[in-house]
């Protein structure tokens, strides 16, 4: 008697450009979880008949990508307290009675990328995230649980950076203001939340916005440096990142959420760099 392998996926639409089933590949070959995960695309108006599918065949988990993080929050019948206050999901799993949980990896993915993968220490620094949308909320709990300085969100539309500072307020000292507003501002982290550098765009920001030793970091990654890294290189960051490092961690803390397993990210952070095209 054979047994049906446990089906996990991303969903999206777009995702065909998602490396995520290599990155669970690796990380199921790694640990010896026998698992298959593969991207699928729902349709717009379509993503809860298409997680009910999933779900009905074998499905035990699902990773959810653009647009559908705040549909996957509305579609979990349990949610995770940082899943709760961000407002959007990107992991799902079925649980055995039925119950299917939603959580976030995102912020726990970027902290562990900065922290572990780079030996940024957060604590006490003074940290600028541009943006002011729902990748920017997804990562700030997590960020303020490591007790930075102060934490200021900047975005394009003041009074969006401002109200999401305020849902967050009590867990730690967090302001929003406009991008206008930073003129002889300087951060020990500045971190770019806006997916702007992707296309070669940059947000107005002042070129003395670095503090010595700073770092910059990119939640984008291309197979080459985004405009905001080679911005950040220009104006004075001593060390620049992207968002790479962020992706696989936050795919092996939905991957323990899944199987149990913490898988090592090292080697798999190297491997999707190598594949990079």
């Amino acid at each position: 008697m054979t047994t049906e392998v446990d089906r996990y996926a991303v969903i999206g639409n777009p995702v065909a450009h998602s490396k995520s089933p290599q990155i669970h590949t690796l990380f199921a070959e790694q640990t010896g979880q026998k698992l298959a995960y593969t991207a699928e695309l729902a349709e717009t108006e379509q993503f809860a008949p298409t997680v009910k599918n999933f779900f009905q065949h074998n499905g035990r988990g699902l990773n959810i990508t653009v647009p559908f993080k705040e549909e996957a929050w509305s579609y979990a019948t349990q949610r995770s307290a940082r899943a709760q206050r961000a407002g959007a999901v990107n992991t799902l799993k079925l649980l055995p009675d039925g119950v299917v949980y939603g959580d976030t990896t995102d912020g726990v993915g970027l902290v562990r990328d900065l922290i572990q993968n780079h030996g940024i220490p957060i604590k006490d620094r003074s940290i600028l995230i541009i943006g002011a949308g729902g990748a920017v909320r997804g990562v700030l709990e997590a960020l303020l649980e490591q007790r930075p300085a102060y934490l200021l969100i900047s975005n394009r539309t003041r009074h969006k950076a401002v109200q999401l500072a305020e849902d967050f307020s009590e867990l730690g000292n967090i302001a929003g203001c406009g991008l206008d507003e930073l003129n002889q501002r300087q951060f020990d982290i500045v971190i770019n939340g806006t997916s702007a550098s992707l296309q070669g765009d940059l947000p107005p920001l002042p070129d003395t916005i670095f503090n010595q030793g700073a770092c910059s970091y990119d939640m984008m990654y291309a197979a080459q440096p985004t405009a905001f890294m080679q911005w950040s290189r220009d104006n004075g960051a001593q060390q620049v990142f992207d968002g790479l490092g962020m992706l696989v961690e936050q795919a092996a803390e939905s991957f323990y959420l899944w199987r149990g397993v913490r898988p090592m990210t090292g080697p798999v952070i190297e491997h999707i760099r190598n594949i990079l095209t």
